[in-house]
């Protein structure tokens, strides 16, 4: 692959990186199909490289929601809670950007919280574990994502 092909990856790749923080793009699905897109055009061992970098985002995907299901469940927060927050904080993305992702996911699963517990304190409880959940999504499918990215970047100077 020529050198503005590499960059082109790269720079997906790095896009990729940044919609895992910032949920504006398909973060690791990204990822996954720029480092496809070079192994088909490379091709060869290639391709092994596409494979171990692939397993790695999948089971860092299959990880971060075990984690975060069973920090839920130790909380005794409801999946609902996320949803609500998810989606308030998708709201909020567009009203406030980037930072209003946060606050909205915030105040959705305060609000979520409060109508299932009826009590102030236990809904900002609730809402407090639910961020710390989506966090710790957010750090794995991260993490799994920037060795999958460092798996390639070493393979691109091979090819």
């Amino acid at each position: 692959m020529s050198f503005v092909g590499e960059v082109i990856v790269g720079v997906v790749i790095l896009l990729g990186l940044l919609g895992i923080v910032f949920p504006i793009l398909p973060g690791t699905l990204l990822i996954v199909a720029a480092i496809g897109v070079w192994a088909f055009v490379v091709g060869g061992g290639a391709w092994g490289v596409f494979a171990a970098a692939t397993l790695v985002i999948v089971l860092g995907e299959v990880i971060k929601y075990f984690l975060a299901g069973r920090s839920l469940k130790s909380a005794g927060i409801p999946n609902v809670t996320i949803a609500v927050g998810g989606v308030l904080g998708i709201i909020g993305f567009f009203v406030i950007p980037v930072i209003g992702l946060f606050i909205g996911f915030i105040v959705g699963a305060y609000g979520a919280e409060l109508v299932r517990t009826r009590s102030g304190g236990s809904a900002w409880r609730g809402a407090i574990s639910a961020a710390k959940a989506a966090l710790i999504t957010m750090g794995i499918e991260l993490f799994a994502a920037l060795i999958a990215s460092g798996i390639w970047l070493g393979s691109a100077f091979v090819w």
